[in-house]
């Protein structure tokens, strides 16, 4: 099905690191190189706008841009919505290692999808995204499209892409079968492939609009991240532990990653005595950090209880988190959780010099 249900250029805030000028340059609306818009290229050399160095973690980024907001569809049981800011780099996450991948200048815009439950309003990391773009009338090329993270936009879909020229597109987005666990009411849903497609606008007056509000940040390179944007859908922000199931056993940062830990005990999401939840997230915007590889031992009494891994699930009431299932938890249990991998999560600037190294954390029950 096809539907564009809130089409139009909105200019909402911050997107990461980049400016976006919306020159008429023969309808790429690139408008200069990427050093020019925004800074050096070598993520090494940048220096914060008081001349110090750029913060080992999470740091403001360096320009606030704006967005172009496209439609959204069905897909199945879940809702896809399209949009796009003006292209900048981002750091892919390929195991251990990170990867820049620069801004071209053949790159028209930065193109991002979000995939949601709408009953729920869950954001859905983990899906196989993929998307496929056509000209009016025009047929579909495939194009490789990556999960990332950005400190105003949250967990998304995105990658730069190459137009030809302005005009209207078709960007048709098939949403892959999870193949993650889910619990609670989320069992057994989300498993097939569904797709839809969503019309874009790609022309000089809404890249005007995406490039208006530019600003640079005073605070570029501190210890922070800009406030999440006013949007009209869900953008990966967990719930807060205290409106989540069970009880904050503890939270502990790694690499500035926040781990809080819960012990589920009172009608765990699976059959089992007890239920932990690691409900990794940003700090700051609170957003999820999926696709990590993560481990735990329970030791009572100086005695291994459980050792294994926590598994990757999605569920109503918990969101996203890594779980495991133990046949009981009792008070004075040492819990360590180990990251064995990094979030497989692209990031923004802001985000690409954090959840990186990420070392054992302890708690007690």
């Amino acid at each position: 099905m096809r539907r564009r249900s809130f089409i139009g250029a909105l200019s909402l805030g911050a997107l990461a690191g980049c400016t976006g000028d919306g020159s008429d340059d023969g309808g790429n609306g690139n408008g200069g190189n990427d050093n020019d818009r925004n800074g050096p290229d070598d993520d090494e050399d940048l220096t914060s706008t008081d001349g110090n160095g750029i913060h080992d973690g999470v740091y403001v980024q360096r320009f606030t841009d704006g967005m172009a907001m496209q439609g959204s569809a069905e897909a199945g049981d879940l809702t896809v919505a399209v949009m796009y800011s003006a292209p900048h780099r981002f750091w892919r996450m390929i195991g251990g290692e990170r990867k820049k991948e620069p801004r071209e200048d053949s790159d028209s815009l930065h193109l991002m999808a979000t995939v949601w439950d709408p009953e729920t309003g869950t954001v859905v990391p983990e899906t196989g995204l993929s998307v496929e773009i056509a000209p009016e009338g025009g047929a579909f090329d495939e194009q490789v499209i990556y999960p990332m993270l950005s400190q105003p936009m949250g967990f998304h879909y995105g990658a730069n892409f190459a137009l030809d020229g302005d005009g209207e597109y078709a960007v048709r987005v098939t949403v892959g079968g999870l193949n993650i666990r889910r619990t609670g009411a989320f069992e057994g849903r989300f498993g097939d492939p569904a797709s839809a497609t969503v019309d874009i606008v790609f022309d000089e007056a809404t890249r005007q609009s995406v490039s208006e509000d530019v600003r640079e940040l005073d605070r570029y390179g501190d210890p922070g991240a800009l406030r999440p944007m006013d949007m009209m859908m869900p953008d990966g922000t967990l719930p807060a532990t205290e409106a989540m199931p069970g009880e904050l056993v503890g939270t502990e940062r790694s690499d500035d990653a926040v781990l809080p830990l819960l012990a589920v005990r009172d009608d765990p999401p699976v059959d089992a005595g007890a239920y932990l939840a690691v409900s990794a997230r940003t700090p700051y915007n609170g957003y999820t950090l999926p696709a990590a590889g993560l481990e735990a031992t329970v030791e009572r009494g100086g005695e291994a209880v459980f050792e294994g891994p926590l598994r990757r699930t999605l569920d109503p009431d918990l969101d996203y988190h890594y779980g495991a299932a133990l046949d009981s938890l009792e008070a004075g249990d040492e819990v360590t959780v180990r990251p064995l991998t990094p979030p497989q999560v692209s990031r923004h600037r802001g985000y690409e010099r954090a959840f990186l190294e990420m070392d054992p954390v302890s708690y007690t029950v």
